[in-house]
């Protein structure tokens, strides 16, 4: 009987051969990092170093430009070589500890709890070929409960399929250079992040101010409490949630993303039983998380969203007599956020009530100023927006050249 011939789905037109099935240990040494505490990195430190946590939180595959520096001795840490792949040797979870980077640079001092794998093969194909067909594989082996951890020893025995040395470039350059794109769209998004809230505060400080259409200054601010200009202060639905419907969206404090308010299901849900026409949402309706660590997190709802219903832990208010999207903004502030800090301190979780979020006050400008304000920001927002579907879409694009372009 003839033995499979292991070739990926998608393949660049130049190479045919089989790839060649291998261990892990085969084509690699190993070795492990040394203890770099988060008390020794210092800013203008004379050496770079690698952390494990940062291989969460600020590296994917490639590792180029390094975060942090360190002052210890020398003769006391682990180097690096170009080439060589990291991987944690613990973490909270089995997949995240399933986490493997490439470092593109010699002599970084590189930290505990990091197991080194030194290869001659291409370290970059490796580092995505491990977070992709081999990133199950590699959770299985790790151990543990409210730390799992990973050995060498365990990764040693890793079955890997290779393809020759040329090809294994390729392949990696081209997922590096669809990593860029991520980078380059994740920094323009930073840069209109920062613009926006720099904008905010000028706006919000007075220091900016619009004129109306015959270029004549609009009156003063006065100040107003959320009270005089919302009616219609609801809790939400007490339901489970359960698999879509096809019609009822159930809007949920995890449902509304953290950085852009938007409402972005992970997965889309529907409330079970029957749903009061009280707790779905118009036009010109904020909600506002009342408990948990996200205490005070807005949304203004959007129909282009469909029909939402938000649930038990948001309290709605309907905005009259004022520009929702105005009021909106004033949710974002550091001074609201200041305010729920203070206002939601309680002996357990933090929290905060409907009549608490009444009493939340801010300068109102004319309604004139309130839309040109709201359409200034917007403009922003769709701009944020935009820049997140294409790091959302390229990152889909990568997840499939990743699941094809391996076996």
């Amino acid at each position: 009987m003839s033995e499979v011939k292991q070739i990926p789905k998608l393949r660049f037109k130049e190479f045919l051969d089989s790839w060649s099935k291998v261990l892990l240990n085969d084509i690699a040494t190993f070795s492990k990092g040394k203890s770099i505490s988060k008390s020794d990195i210092v800013v203008d430190g004379a050496t770079e170093c690698i952390r494990y946590g940062e291989l969460y939180t600020d590296y994917n595959e490639i590792i180029e430009e390094i975060v942090s520096k360190t002052n210890l001795p020398t003769k006391d840490l682990v180097f690096s070589k170009k080439n060589d792949i990291i991987i944690p040797s613990s973490g909270e979870t089995q997949l995240d500890i399933a986490t493997a980077s490439c470092v593109l640079k010699d002599d970084i001092a590189l930290g505990g709890d990091l197991n080194i794998i030194r290869t001659k093969e291409d370290g970059l194909f490796i580092a995505y070929y491990l977070n992709s067909a081999k990133k199950k594989a590699i959770a299985s082996l790790a151990q543990g409960n409210s730390v799992v951890h990973l050995y060498n020893h365990q990764l040693k025995g890793l079955n890997l399929n290779l393809p020759d040395l040329k090809e294994q470039q390729k392949i990696s350059s081209f997922l590096t250079s669809v990593n860029k794109k991520i980078e380059l769209l994740q920094h323009k998004k930073n840069l209109l992040e920062r613009y926006k809230k720099g904008v905010l505060q000028q706006i919000f400080n007075q220091q900016l101010r619009f004129k109306d259409d015959k270029r004549n200054d609009y009156p003063d601010w006065k100040e107003a409490r959320l009270s005089q200009i919302s009616s219609d202060v609801n809790y939400g639905i007490g339901s489970a949630a359960k698999e879509f419907d096809g019609k009822n969206k159930y809007l949920r404090i995890t449902d509304i993303e953290d950085s852009t308010h938007s409402f972005k299901p992970k997965p889309l849900t529907s409330p079970e039983g029957t749903i009061d026409e009280k707790y779905y949402l118009k036009e010109n309706d904020i909600v506002f998380a009342r408990t948990g660590a996200s205490v005070g997190k807005s949304y203004l709802y959007k129909k282009e969203d469909g029909i939402l219903v938000y649930a038990g832990f948001l309290i709605k208010f309907s905005i009259i007599n004022a520009n929702s999207k105005f009021v909106y903004y004033n949710t974002l502030r550091p001074k609201y956020w200041r305010w729920v800090s203070v206002m939601s301190m309680r002996s357990g979780q933090p929290g905060l009530n409907a009549e608490e979020l009444k009493s939340f006050s801010f300068l109102l400008p004319s309604l004139g100023e309130q839309t040109k304000i709201a359409n200034f920001l917007s403009a922003i927002d769709t701009k944020i927006e935009l820049v997140n579907t294409q790091i959302e879409n390229t990152q889909q694009f990568k997840k499939g050249l990743l699941q094809q372009m391996f076996v």
